[in-house]
């Protein structure tokens, strides 16, 4: 099995602690960040993922809006770019604790969070990054 993550969400499983947009949204984060913990890997997807399965029949549900899509793509640029890899439709990623460590140090850096403009979770996310990831429900297999 493998866990269908779109390339935005990459970097908001990063700062992960337990808050989301409706106890629902949130009991499926915990459920999918659970199973990365055990090293299930991920599959990359264009579109709603299975963090965004709550909220799909929410009125005013942003997940398949152009500038989440924008968001997805400028994700994936920055990502691929930073772990020297493609980054597309259909490629498997294991955060591992190498790759884990090395995707909230560029986080944390700046270098791969231009998808993160606009974001309304922007400022937590850089408080969470500023104190060292202490918290955060993601960690790694290994």
């Amino acid at each position: 099995m493998s866990v269908s993550i779109r390339p935005h969400h990459l970097l908001c499983m990063l700062t992960y602690l337990g808050k989301g947009y409706t106890p629902a949204f949130v009991q499926n984060y915990s459920t999918i960040v659970q199973r990365l913990n055990e090293g299930e890997p991920i599959e990359l997807v264009e579109g709603p993922d299975t963090l965004c399965q709550p909220m799909l029949d929410e009125p005013g549900c942003h997940c398949r809006n152009e500038s989440v899509r924008d968001r997805d793509r400028t994700a994936a640029a920055d990502i691929a770019l930073a772990l020297g890899r493609p980054l597309e439709k259909g490629n498997s990623i294991i955060l591992d604790r190498q790759t884990l460590s090395f995707l909230r140090d560029a986080f944390a850096n700046g270098s791969i969070r231009k998808a993160c403009q606009g974001c309304e979770w922007q400022n937590m996310c850089s408080a969470i990054a500023r104190n060292e990831f202490r918290g955060c429900h993601l960690t790694s297999p290994d």
